[in-house]
Formats: structure tokens, sequence, C-alpha cells
């Protein structure tokens, strides 16, 4: 079995982003939960895949991530042929700064139960 192809994405992240009012002021830095949003949102586009519904395995945030950055999203996408689910693993890149990692399984609508949905 051959590795999956690494690919990349970038993911500006506007300086003057809304989110930056209330985290934190004085002092902003971008949501985990929004940076996950922006690699998941640009996995699925370049990718054309839906990973909603799906679970997040494991995450791991590293640096706080500021307005401005200029960030590699690096990605590997598995188990999508054949009607497995996709299985994605990812890093957030700022530069030679590793600043978050993780990987994410999408879930086929036949496993959702009513409480998920």
């Amino acid at each position: 079995m051959t590795a999956a192809p690494m690919r990349s994405a970038s993911l500006p992240v506007a300086i003057d982003h809304p989110v930056f009012a209330g985290h934190f002021p004085g002092a902003p830095i971008v949501p985990g939960v929004l940076l996950i949003d922006w690699a998941l949102a640009a996995i699925e586009a370049a990718e054309n895949i839906d990973l909603m519904p799906g679970e997040l395995n494991v995450v791991k945030f590293l640096q706080p991530v500021a307005p401005g950055a200029d960030l590699l999203l690096r990605y590997t996408v598995a188990g999508n042929t054949d009607g497995a689910a996709p299985k994605i693993t990812f890093r957030i890149e700022c530069g030679a700064h590793l600043m978050a990692s993780g990987s994410a399984t999408a879930l086929p609508l036949s496993t959702m139960t009513d409480s998920d949905q």
C-alpha cells in the first residue's frame, strides 16, 4: 500500500478579521475552533469531499496564531475510494513553526444517531 500524497493549501489570516475584536482584545489570536474550521473547509474544497458529519480524532494546538499570519496547511487524504470514509491528517505551519496538527474522519450519514443531528 502506498502512502497518500502530501498536499498543501494557503490559509491567510486577515489582519482585520472580526474575531480578533473579542479574542482577545489587546493580544489577539485565532481561536482554535476557527483554525480547524478553515483547515477542514480548505480540504473539502480542494478534494471535493464532505467532512461533515465527521469527527476530529486528535487535535493539538502548539502555538498561537496572530493576525496577519501566512499559514500553510499540509494534509493527506486516505481511504477516499471504494466508499471508504476519508481519513485526513493535517499540519498547520507558519514558516518553520508548527502551529497545529491533527486528524479527522468523515462519517457516513448512516452512522449518525438522532442525537447527532
